[in-house]
């Protein structure tokens, strides 16, 4: 029996306004809420309810056969919250459901794994618990932001109580072995990790409207026949992608909602197969062998590290200078100034990294689309003014 397991990232960051060095220590105004909020509402109409809608449909018209999972950050629940309220309780009737299970990661989708495991561990525990507020469960499984993981990481998030975590089936990390079987991370002595599979992932995520594509266009019974075609000893296929896939990088107009419609049906014409969440493969599944991951890997761009956010020395010092204020801005939090570590924590949100990057090669049109500067330059100075009159504020409060 071989288990199909889609899981859907839903995030959006609050994007920084224009803010120049003349703006430092006379606008505490940093983020762009007009243009977020038109960002959040265009997704959620065009993304976030009909493809929920969908979802509601097939969980209902399988009888609870379909099945899948979502992990939605602490900044996207924040904006659905005050712009789309709507949006949100189209997640809730999808957790009322039992067949959609709702992740742990990050509460800012922030990179502090890599350099702070005391804001990592603070960030972790939050959103579990405004998970389990909002979609009645706790998280048993955890997505780091970006799919990042790596051996310490799964060991951080095993000591904070998950079970499984999900990474990137990246190939110089499996070599010969598959990302179809269920492995424990070498460190680790329970947690258990979950492997995407990129190519069939991708074949959604990337290319399913590109008219160029050989297999274009692609059906739900061709795509059937691929995953049927595994061999029959795969535990479980691993469909890990952005959400914003249905409905804004692939228009509906390219079928795509059509495509996930009839895709359950054609799954499950083949008797051993089946839909599952990541946390009922982590507990129906011994690991096969202990993977080493000894650095960190992602899901982004041809290379699958932390390029895309590190890739550069202006991304290296933008981050050592947030992460640099870090106890402090703790400290401010416990001392009554909530709000100045809450601002904080929006700029550790690691889409303000990936503006600054700078590989424009095969990946280079992703990075572009995503960015709302003009240039990598332009992020990194927008971001430094906002830092340093954040610090200014914050040792005002302190003093």
């Amino acid at each position: 029996m071989t288990a199909v397991v889609f899981y859907f990232q839903v995030h959006q960051p609050f994007r920084l306004r224009r803010y120049t060095f003349f703006d430092i220590g006379s606008r505490d105004d940093y983020f762009d809420d007009v243009e977020n909020q038109r960002i959040l509402k265009r997704v959620a109409e065009k993304c976030y309810l009909p493809m929920n809608g969908v979802l509601e449909r097939l969980i209902e018209r399988y009888q609870g056969r379909f099945r899948c999972a979502f992990s939605i950050s602490g900044t996207a629940l924040d904006q659905m919250e005050a712009w789309s309220p709507e949006a949100l309780a189209s997640f809730q009737r999808l957790a009322k459901t039992g067949c959609a299970e709702f992740l742990g990661e990050t509460s800012h989708h922030s990179l502090s794994f890599l350099i702070d495991p005391d804001e990592f561990a603070e960030q972790a525990l939050a959103h579990a618990a405004r998970v389990e507020r909002l979609f009645g469960r706790r998280p048993t499984t955890f997505r780091n932001t970006e799919l990042v993981c790596y051996n310490r990481v799964a060991r951080a998030a095993e000591d904070l109580g998950f079970d499984g975590i999900l990474c990137e089936g990246a190939d110089h990390l499996l070599g010969w072995r598959s990302p179809h079987r269920v492995y424990r991370p070498e460190g680790c002595e329970r947690i258990k990790v979950l492997l995407r599979s990129y190519k069939l992932s991708d074949d959604i995520a990337f290319r399913f409207s590109n008219r160029q594509w050989s297999e274009w266009p692609l059906t739900a019974d061709r795509f059937a026949v691929w995953l049927h075609s595994l061999p029959p000893e795969e535990t479980y296929v691993g469909l890990f992608m952005d959400y914003e896939t249905f409905g804004e990088h692939q228009w509906a107009d390219t079928g795509i909602f059509n495509f996930m419609e009839f895709l359950p049906e054609a799954v499950l014409r083949h008797p051993s197969f089946f839909f599952a969440t990541p946390s009922e493969v982590v507990a129906a599944n011994d690991p096969v062998a202990r993977l080493d991951i000894p650095h960190p890997v992602s899901w982004a761009d041809t290379e699958r590290d932390l390029t895309a956010w590190l890739g550069n020395h202006m991304q290296h010092a933008a981050h050592q200078a947030l992460y640099e204020m870090a106890k402090s801005m703790r400290d401010s939090g416990k001392n009554g100034h909530k709000e100045l570590l809450e601002r904080w924590r929006k700029l550790s949100t690691s889409d303000h990294m990936y503006y600054m990057c700078t590989k424009w090669f095969a990946d280079g049109d992703v990075h572009k689309y995503f960015s709302p500067y003009v240039s990598p330059h332009d992020a990194f100075i927008t971001f430094m003014n906002v830092l340093d009159d954040l610090t200014r504020r914050a040792k005002q409060a302190t003093a």
